[in-house]
């Protein structure tokens, strides 16, 4: 919908105030009593109120010059990297995951303060991983130690790290797009731009994207609350800055805890309604230190029943896969850790 005149928004009024009564916009989806997030994006009940009020009266009133709309939510990119020809989207069938290598020609290492994923036609883009590949690596496809540079998915398009703190691409890397596409009933294109900002200075702590993921789970048919598990232990201290949950149409709840001893449990993130179009990134509003030793737990549910408005086929028995009607089980999360360490040096034990 277009809100910049008052005859695009006015027919929308109404349902303007049902979404934002319900709180179903904007979408947050974190329970409140577990943890305080900085781009917390809910509203406050005075907020409500005045949107309600405006969608039952929906006066016509004289509106100010706005100023011109940004292209980018970053601002000005210094880099930007484009897919060097359009990928041709069919009305139906499935796609393979495509792998597109873009070169960076950084002469010397770069620090990364924000980047944005922008798809030229987002209506067939399910998500895109942008991998950051090194010098001297051939790798394109397949399971790999790579840094991440961005995930992108619905509600998750850009990214913006604390001064201070910054992505590292050394000099001479290639960035690797991975891109997820499905079919929306016709024929499209699509050729993504990634832009980034860079540091004005080298950074005291580089950012890697870390995760823990099962695939070994067989979802039973018509299962309404699947439960899967996967454990992991820091081997070095860490500054936790946030949390990317990620699963498919059958995903219903996700959570991320630190285990203690005794079987205690201490909550960091509990998503208890998930929802495949809406996967956010949830930053930390106070950085967590995580010390080396610390065992972390990501819990995920699945919803295979036929009451899953989203299930493809509830009485299909359900494994990990690449595409949406199979499931994926993956908790990423973003840590902070001191610049002169990269993510094989992270997982050396100490």
């Amino acid at each position: 919908m277009r809100l910049d005149s008052y005859a695009a928004a006015r027919p929308w009024a109404k349902a303007i105030r049902q979404a934002v009564v319900t709180r179903t916009m904007p979408p947050w989806l974190a329970d409140p009593a577990h943890g305080k997030f900085a781009n917390d994006s809910s509203l406050s009940e005075a907020e409500i109120r005045m949107i309600a009020a405006w969608a039952a009266a929906a006066p016509k009133v004289e509106i100010r010059a706005a100023p011109p709309a940004q292209e980018w939510n970053i601002g000005r990119p210094d880099a930007v990297f484009t897919m060097p020809r359009p990928i041709a989207i069919p009305a139906q069938g499935a796609i393979d995951y495509q792998y597109v290598p873009l070169p960076t020609r950084f002469e010397h290492d770069a620090w990364i303060q924000s980047v944005e994923v922008r798809p030229s036609d987002p209506s067939v883009v399910h998500h895109a991983v942008v991998y950051i590949r090194e010098p001297g690596s051939t790798w394109i496809k397949g399971p790999t130690m790579s840094d991440v540079l961005m995930v992108y998915t619905p509600g998750n398009s850009y990214d913006v790290w604390p001064a201070g703190m910054a992505k590292k691409i050394k000099a001479g890397s290639d960035l690797v797009l991975q891109m997820h596409y499905t079919v929306n009933g016709k024929p499209a294109q699509d050729q993504t731009r990634i832009g980034v900002t860079l540091a004005s200075q080298s950074p005291a702590k580089a950012i890697l994207t870390l995760q823990l993921n099962q695939d070994r789970f067989v979802i039973p048919p018509g299962d309404p609350n699947y439960r899967v598990q996967v454990f992991g232990t820091l081997p070095n201290d860490a500054l936790l800055l946030s949390m990317f949950p990620h699963m498919h149409l059958r995903g219903k709840a996700f959570e991320y805890a630190i285990a203690g001893p005794n079987g205690q449990y201490e909550t960091l993130l509990s998503v208890p309604r998930y929802d495949f179009h809406w996967q956010l990134n949830y930053k930390l509003a106070t950085p967590r230190l995580l010390r080396a030793g610390t065992r972390l737990v990501c819990t995920a549910r699945f919803d295979n029943s036929p009451n899953n408005p989203n299930n493809p086929d509830p009485t299909a028995e359900v494994r990990y896969g690449e595409q949406s009607w199979e499931e994926m089980m993956i908790g990423f999360f973003d840590v902070a850790v001191d610049a002169d360490v990269d993510k094989p040096a992270f997982f050396v034990r100490r």
